[in-house]
C-alpha cells in the first residue's frame, strides 16, 4: 500500500506569522510614502511668482503634469495599502498563500517578491 500524503492546502501558523511580519512591514513603509506624495500634491515651497513672464508659463505647466503624475501616485500607492491590508486579512483567514484560480499553493518566493499576490505563476500568466 501506497502511503500518500495530502496535499498542504494552507502554510503553516509560523509561515503565516513570517508574512504577516513581512507585511506590516511593507504596510508602514506604503503609509510613508504615502505621506510624502500627499505632501507633495498638497503644494509646495516652489512657486513661480517670482519669475519671468515667459517662464512662468513654462513652470506653470510643468507644475500641472507634475500635481497630475503625484496624483496618479497616490491613487496607485492607496490602491497598493489596500491590496496589503487585504493581503493581513488572508493571513487572519488562514487563505494567505492559496492560488484564487487553482486552489495551490503559491510559493513562498512569489510571496516574498509579491506579497499581495493571489494567484500562482501559471495562473498568472494564464490570465495574460
Amino acid at each position: 500500500m501506497e502511503n500518500k500524503q495530502a496535499p498542504q492546502v494552507r502554510y503553516s501558523d509560523e509561515d503565516l506569522e513570517e508574512f504577516k511580519t513581512l507585511i506590516l512591514e511593507k504596510l508602514e513603509q506604503a503609509n510613508a510614502s504615502l505621506e510624502n506624495l500627499k505632501a507633495n500634491l498638497s503644494g509646495g515651497e516652489h512657486s513661480t511668482d517670482d519669475t519671468a513672464p515667459t517662464f512662468k508659463i513654462l513652470e506653470e505647466g510643468y507644475a500641472v503634469a507634475e500635481k497630475e503624475e503625484n496624483a496618479r501616485l497616490v491613487a496607485r500607492q492607496e490602491k497598493y495599502i489596500h491590496n496589503l491590508e487585504l493581503a493581513l486579512m488572508r493571513i487572519e483567514n488562514k487563505t494567505y498563500g492559496v492560488c484564487c484560480e487553482t486552489g495551490k499553493l503559491i510559493p513562498k518566493e512569489r510571496l516574498r517578491c509579491v506579497p499581495i499576490t493571489t494567484r500562482c505563476l501559471d495562473a498568472k500568466l494564464k490570465r495574460k
